[in-house]
Parts: structure tokens; sequence; C-alpha cells
């Protein structure tokens, strides 16, 4: 018996404080939060090749410039982004923050010894004390780290410090800066890196493509957002995390734990499987986490679900994944737009995925990651 993932109070629905995202800052390889949904709907691609360093030869890379970002630059910009979106000013001593990232600064520790830092600016909280300074704030700062799974992680954690009333008002998510020569080599040498793109669920996808980003919501209680009057993307109504204990990289075969962080989180968000609207896959292009995702999708929701993986537009950006798929949920939500399954030509599994941009009438959402070690997250969002 796998125990629940979140206390008693994610369960009770009718005392439960209400969180809603006020606020939202992005940047991937398509560019801004506006720019990144726009070209996302319009079906363009922010992958190019790039070759970032000479001692490596050129890779298919999701960059959001022209060549590899610095991680604090890249974590204050989407920080102050997503206060900016929410309406806010500056300082929020009352914010707390839960920001993570799988690597963090770890460009700057293979450039050891480090250039113009002092090692402890390069740690692995950095993004979540970058938002913490930029916003001085004196409330709890949480830096979790989940391998692919940290964004969703982050996201329930500050919507937790919310229903535990230890903050009206968090700023959660992650930040990724993974296109370093370690991180290419590792992944080159698992055979997990494709060769000419990213083509998610594809009879001829060939591996994941790594992409820089940063996604950060603004989370308050429905009840302080209300009082100044904020516009709101939508709800996080539930969340589920469960572990296979199975391998250090390899998904657990059967989704056994999978299947488990999926009922738990439509079960906290007082919704069945029957009332999710559009599922964003993890989707990272790899021949076995596309087939074991696929399969579990098939096996649990009607046949009908529209799913799709934005990693073809974007990247995978690790970490910061989870928290990209959630403000795409969200904005899907706002426009009540389903976002393509870019990459995809020839689809390997007969799911609803969606090709082309299309409108649709959508009331809950459900984000999906999966990292390293086994981790399983779901975050499931809904209309405010």
């Amino acid at each position: 018996m796998v125990p629940k993932s979140l206390p008693s109070y994610f369960l009770n629905h009718e005392k439960r404080v209400e969180v809603v995202v006020t606020g939202i800052g992005l940047v991937s390889a398509l560019g801004s939060l506006s720019t990144s949904w726009r070209s996302l709907i319009g079906g363009e691609v922010g992958i190019a090749w790039h070759q970032p360093f000479p001692e490596l030869p050129p890779y298919p890379l999701g960059l959001i410039d022209s060549q590899p970002g610095e991680f604090s630059a890249i974590a204050e910009k989407v920080v102050r982004a997503a206060i900016a979106d929410a309406g806010l000013s500056l300082p929020l001593p009352d914010c707390g923050v839960a920001i993570g990232s799988s690597r963090s600064c770890q460009g700057l520790w293979e450039q050891f010894p480090l250039p113009n830092s002092p090692w402890l600016e390069t740690l692995p909280n950095r993004g979540a004390i970058v938002a913490a300074r930029t916003i001085a704030t004196r409330a709890p700062v949480l830096a979790p780290m989940a391998a692919c799974a940290t964004g969703l992680w982050a996201i329930a954690r500050g919507a937790e410090l919310i229903r535990m009333g230890e903050c009206d008002r968090v700023l959660a998510g992650a930040v990724e800066m993974p296109i370093t020569p370690l991180t290419l080599t590792g992944f080159e040498r698992m055979g997990a890196l494709a060769k000419t793109g990213c083509y998610p669920f594809d009879r001829q996808r060939e591996g994941l493509v790594l992409g820089e980003g940063g996604g950060i919501l603004v989370l308050e209680s429905q009840e302080l957002a209300q009082k100044r009057g904020a516009t709101c993307y939508g709800k996080i109504l539930g969340f589920g995390a469960t572990a296979d204990g199975y391998h250090l990289s390899a998904p657990e075969l059967e989704g056994k734990s999978a299947a488990i962080a999926i009922k738990d989180a439509i079960e906290r968000s007082n919704l069945t499987l029957d009332d999710i609207d559009y599922i964003h896959a993890h989707g990272t292009s790899t021949r076995l986490n596309d087939r074991n995702e696929a399969n579990l999708i098939g096996h649990l929701f009607p046949e009908n679900v529209p799913l799709s993986s934005t990693k073809g537009a974007t990247g995978h950006t690790l970490g910061a994944s989870g928290a990209l798929g959630v403000a795409f949920c969200l904005l899907a939500l706002k426009h009540q737009v389903l976002p393509p399954c870019t990459g995809l030509q020839v689809p390997e599994f007969d799911l609803n995925f969606i090709r082309e941009a299309r409108s649709a009438n959508i009331n809950n959402t459900l984000c999906l990651s999966f990292g390293f070690g086994g981790q399983n997250t779901v975050l499931v969002m809904g209309n405010d």
C-alpha cells in the first residue's frame, strides 16, 4: 500500500483553502510566456542545431539565446515576469518561495575553478535564493529537487504552504539551464539523445532534446486574490506523488505506482478520470518513456481524452519541464485551446493526440512528470 503523499487537508474539500494562480513567468526556447504560447499554438519549434562546446559535436538543442544561459540571471528574469504578470510590486516580505531545479548552477561547477562567483552562490538551492532576495521575503523558502519531477513537486509544495496557512502567497516552480558538457555527454552515453529533433509518441522518435527554460507561478489563496481583485488563470486542484523504487533511470514497466499517483491527484481534486479534458503528457520522445506513458494513459483514461507533449517545441527542460507544462495547461484553460503535440507525425499509439491546435471546452487539465529514480508526479488544474 503506497501512503498518501500529501496531508489529509488535501482530501477535505469542504474546509480546504482554495489555491489560485494569479501570475505566470515563463521563458523557453520559444521565448517569453506570450511568445511561447503563440509559437506553440502556431506549430513553431524552438529547437535548432547548436554546437555550444567545441569539444563536443553539434546537437539539436532548445536554447533561449545563441549560447547556454546563466542560471541566476534567468531565474531572476522569470521571477520578475511572474510578479509583473500578477500585478504585484516589490518587496513581498510575506510571500513564500518553492522554486527548484534538478541541476541549478551545474554549468558553473563544470567550469571549476568557479569564474567570478563565490561557491556559496552556486549551490543547488540557488533558484529559491535568487527569488527570495528579489522579493525580499521573510517567509518560508523551499528548494525542492526531484529530477524531472521537480517543477510539479515545487508547485505542489507551494500550494501546500498556502493550504497549511503558513503563507497567503507563494512563488512556485522551477528553472533549468541543463545544456552543459557533462549533461550532454551523460545523456549521449545513455543513448537517450535525439539525432535530429524531438518527436514525442512518434514511431520514428529518436530520444530527447535538451532545452533551457523556467516557469514560475504566483500562487495565492482565493480569498487574497479576490480581495485585491486579481485575475486568475485557474485553480490548483490536487496533486499526487509516488515512487517506483525500481531503477535508477528506467520507469517501472507496469506503471503501478504512476497509476496510484494519478488516482490520488484525481481523488484530491474531487474529480473522476472522466472529468479530465486535457492531459499534458511528460512525452520525452524516448522509446521507453513514451511507450510506458502511453500505455498508462490508455489504461486509465477514456480513449477520447485529448493529450499532447510540448517538448517537441521547447525541448526537454528536465526539472523545469513540469512547470512549463502547468503554465501551458493554465493557458489552455484561459484561452480554451488545446496545444499541439509538436513533432508528432505518425503516432505509434492509439490515443487522441492533438496534432494541431484547436478550440475545445476545457474545465480540468492534468499534467504528468516522471523523474529519474522512479519519481511520479501529477498535478490537476481547473477553471477558477
